[in-house]
Parts: C-alpha cells; sequence; structure tokens
C-alpha cells in the first residue's frame, strides 16, 4: 500500500480495536466462543469455511485475522495456524482469543500486499472482507507467492454489482456502516488481476433476495427467502452479479 493509505487503514481497524479492546481484557470468558456459532454467524460463512478442505495436519493462513475468530477456528480443525492483521490492536486481541480458547496460533502484524512469509508456506488461506481493502495485483502475487502447490485461498467479500444495493450502502443508514477511506465493494473488474495470477478463480454468490435481512429479522421469512437463494444461484448463476456478498475461492495447480 501508499504510505498513506497504509496509515489510514491501520488506524482506523486499530480504532475499531480499541473500541473492542475492553471486552477481551475483561478475562478469557469473554472471549470464548464456539465455532458452530462463528460458522452460522452469516449465510456464506459455513459454506466458505469448507471449501478449505480438510485441515487437519495443514499450514494455515488467517489473512487479515481481525478477531482471530476463523483462526481459532482453523486451529480447532487440526492447522498448524499463522494469523495476521494490519492493525497491532486486532493482532494483540487474536492473540488474546486463540489463548482463551486453548489453542496456538501464530499472530503478526503485516501488509497482505507484503507478507513476511516464505514462499510455499501455506496448503490453505482464509480471509473475510479483507481483499476489497488492497491493491489486487500486488495482493495476488503474494497470495500466489505463500500458497503451496495445489493451495487454495477462500475470500468472502462484499460484492459491488447490484446497483440498487450500492445506493444504499451509500445513502442508508444501517448498523456497522463504517468504512475506510479507499475500500470498496469488489465488482467483476477487480478480479482480472486475481484471473491473470491464479489458474483457477470461482465466485459464487450469497444473499440475493436473503439480503434485506440487513433490515428485516423475521427468522421464517429469512429461511424461506434463503432457500430460493440458493435455488436461484445454482440455476442462473449470472445472478451473483446482484448479490450483497460473494465468496472467492482461488486455486493453485
Amino acid at each position: 500500500m501508499t504510505t498513506d493509505r497504509l496509515l489510514a487503514e491501520r488506524l482506523f481497524h486499530d480504532r475499531q480495536a480499541a473500541g473492542r479492546a475492553d471486552s477481551f481484557r475483561a478475562g478469557a470468558a469473554e472471549l470464548r466462543f464456539d465455532t458452530d456459532a462463528y460458522l452460522d454467524h452469516e449465510t456464506w460463512v459455513r459454506p466458505a469455511f469448507s471449501l478449505l478442505g480438510e485441515l487437519r495436519g495443514k499450514a494455515a493462513l488467517d489473512y487479515g485475522c481481525g478477531h482471530g475468530m476463523a483462526a481459532v477456528a482453523m486451529a480447532r480443525a487440526g492447522a498448524t495456524v499463522t494469523a495476521f492483521d494490519l492493525s497491532p490492536g486486532y493482532v494483540n486481541e487474536a492473540r488474546a482469543r486463540a489463548a482463551a480458547n486453548g489453542v496456538s496460533v501464530e499472530c503478526v502484524t503485516a501488509d497482505g500486499e507484503a507478507l513476511p512469509f516464505a514462499d510455499g508456506t501455506f496448503d490453505a488461506v482464509w480471509g473475510n472482507a479483507i481483499l476489497h481493502h488492497l491493491d489486487l495485483t500486488k495482493a495476488g502475487r503474494e497470495l500466489k507467492r505463500v500458497l503451496k502447490p495445489g493451495g487454495v485461498a477462500v475470500f468472502c467479500e462484499p460484492w459491488g454489482g447490484n446497483p440498487v444495493l450500492n445506493f444504499a450502502r451509500r445513502s442508508l443508514p444501517y448498523p456497522g456502516k463504517d468504512r475506510t477511506p479507499d475500500e470498496q465493494p469488489l465488482t467483476r473488474r477487480d478480479l482480472r488481476p486475481l484471473r491473470a495470477i491464479f489458474p483457477q478463480v470461482e465466485v459464487r454468490g450469497f444473499q440475493l433476495l436473503g439480503m434485506v435481512r440487513r433490515v428485516w429479522r423475521n427468522p421464517c421469512a429469512l429461511k424461506v427467502l434463503d432457500a430460493v437463494d440458493s435455488r436461484l444461484l445454482r440455476t442462473m448463476p449470472p445472478l451473483r452479479n446482484w448479490c450483497r456478498y460473494v465468496v472467492i475461492v482461488l486455486r493453485m495447480d
């Protein structure tokens, strides 16, 4: 990243982490969590996590780890886990969460566009809402460098193909709207660098009709909408361009 953008991103996420710091300083009980609760907190997380494959005995990277829940989930699945984030505050939280949950995770502060890991280090990489902060040419090259042959990287990212949703993101108030100055939901054009770098790039859409959960929480109705989404996106894949989120799968030969 450029120096100014790097600093802006780091300060933004350090402020977020500072706002959460009281919870992880309160004690281990505040940091413990159930893996199923994490995997089911959004509709795309569990199916995306499954795309990492069998993790037992594998070297895994939590890329832009934030609170570190994914790192803990991968460690519980039997992986040797490294987690990094640009924000030292979030790295501290991830380290504390791993300790509170009784798993070993190596936590480091790093920039996703200049990873401090050796070539061919990881079998699997996980990232949640991180690629849309980055220069994907630089980040893609680094991802390819640190992945082993046959490795896989799975990212869950906000998608920007729906103009109505983009208007709502810009104009309407809703929880969790805070953003850094430079981040934007990804589009098909943004994925061109990744397609040029990786031999296999797969994009799966989530929350087409189900995106109404941002403003409407009726569980029964949302269950029906999610089932309709599943069928629509399976039979008409181009509809993923109108989804709220996508899962991006990068595979090495």
